[in-house]
């Protein structure tokens, strides 16, 4: 934990593959769990004090995180290249990595942890920062990405205004 705390101030972390977490699980999650926790035992004192750090979001962390939504935009333009071929569960998948990277993006500049997927779109379209209906308009991404290419297509258009928003 202490390894993954100096990451996160050093404005490093790593996205593992995780069995539950179709994002993949972003190291600074295990920070947010402590800084979010409520502390129940703690004879030496030790995850108090771990805790009391990780209050406070890491700027080096933040910029790190807000300088990979980049990859939100990379994910919609190879998704343009599948959905031209129909093929809308690869076009779904790169929309839900795009939406989750925008959604770690809009935390980071807040300062805010987010320790995993569950929520995460709600959590966003709440902060501030978050483009208006954001959560609105990744739900939409989301639940109805298309079967055919127009459809497709359309919904790609939609993400990419949804990208810019949140990026620019």
């Amino acid at each position: 934990m202490h390894r993954i705390w100096a990451d996160c101030r050093a404005g490093r972390y790593e996205v593992g593959v995780q069995a539950g977490h179709p994002l993949g699980f972003y190291s600074p999650g295990y920070v947010g769990e402590v800084a979010l926790c409520r502390v129940l035992g703690d004879p030496t004192g030790e995850l108090t004090a771990l805790r009391e750090e990780t209050l406070a979001y890491p700027p080096a962390l933040a910029d790190a995180l807000t300088a990979s939504g980049w990859e939100a935009r990379f994910l919609v333009a190879g998704a343009a290249k599948a959905a031209v071929a129909g093929d809308s569960g690869y076009v779904a998948g790169c929309l839900f990595r795009g939406v989750g990277v925008l959604a770690q993006v809009l935390h980071a500049r807040a300062g805010r942890w987010l320790v995993n997927e569950k929520g995460m779109i709600a959590s966003a379209g709440r902060l501030p920062g978050a483009p208006p209906d954001f959560t609105r308009r990744a739900q939409a991404l989301l639940g109805g990405v298309g079967h055919t290419p127009d459809e497709l297509a359309a919904t790609l258009t939609l993400a990419r205004r949804l990208v810019d928003d949140v990026l620019d």
